[in-house]
């Protein structure tokens, strides 16, 4: 009995942690990380403020862990989607291009957890997410260019250079205003990820070939 009443108690801390990250990630996707502070984040997940700090001691861990918490989950769809492709340089393109479109799915929060301007302290953890997904992008495109599908290139290099291009051209300073419109941001991606695999050194035809092949749905999906 007293194993399953702990197993019971783990199951419900880790239920309103869940919780208490939800909420984050809905305020910085609407508001940005600057909103996202201990009371309002504890009014969206309906508990008391001094609950959030028993789990998160200040608000700069609780930044952390949302940062850590999308990071995985926009980590794991592109790992997904790429595993899903038929071939290496499908596979690179799928990658690509599943990160661009749930970027712009969900522009504000990918601004929040990547660019906007962050207590220092968060950074290491900011940077840790483009590292890891500069690092999905390097096994992708090394595969390819096993495969001999691309031009031999540093893949490392190549990699972080395009992750840079890839934030700067969806969420940063420079990147355009997009109407909300789904095809809009659709063909947006498609375009980012057609410069991506030229960039690569993939002959235009078959660029936009891959393109037309891999391109996903535009998302705006809560899900882990």
């Amino acid at each position: 009995m007293a194993y399953r009443r702990t197993e019971k108690v783990a199951l419900r801390l880790a239920a309103r942690h869940d919780a208490i990250i939800a909420a984050a990630r809905t305020i910085a996707g609407e508001s940005g990380m600057a909103a996202v502070q201990i009371a309002p984040v504890a009014a969206r997940a309906g508990i008391a403020a001094g609950t959030v700090y028993r789990y998160f001691p200040s608000k700069t861990e609780m930044v952390a862990a949302l940062v850590a918490a999308v990071s995985a989950r926009e980590i794991g769809a592109v790992r997904r989607a790429a595993d899903a492709a038929p071939g290496p340089l499908s596979a690179l393109a799928a990658a690509i291009a599943t990160f661009a479109a749930r970027a712009l799915a969900r522009r504000r929060l990918a601004w929040a957890v990547l660019a906007e301007p962050i207590d220092p302290d968060v950074a290491s953890v900011r940077i840790a997410y483009r590292k890891a997904l500069a690092a999905e992008v390097e096994v992708r495109l090394g595969a390819a260019i096993a495969a001999r599908n691309l031009p031999e290139q540093d893949a490392a290099l190549a990699a972080s250079a395009l992750v840079g291009a890839l934030i700067e051209g969806l969420i940063g300073p420079l990147a355009p205003e997009l109407p909300d419109d789904p095809v809009k941001a659709r063909d947006a991606a498609q375009m980012l990820t057609l410069l991506a695999l030229r960039a690569l050194g993939v002959v235009d035809a078959h660029a936009r070939g891959l393109v037309v092949q891999c391109a996903p749905p535009v998302v705006d999906d809560d899900a882990a």
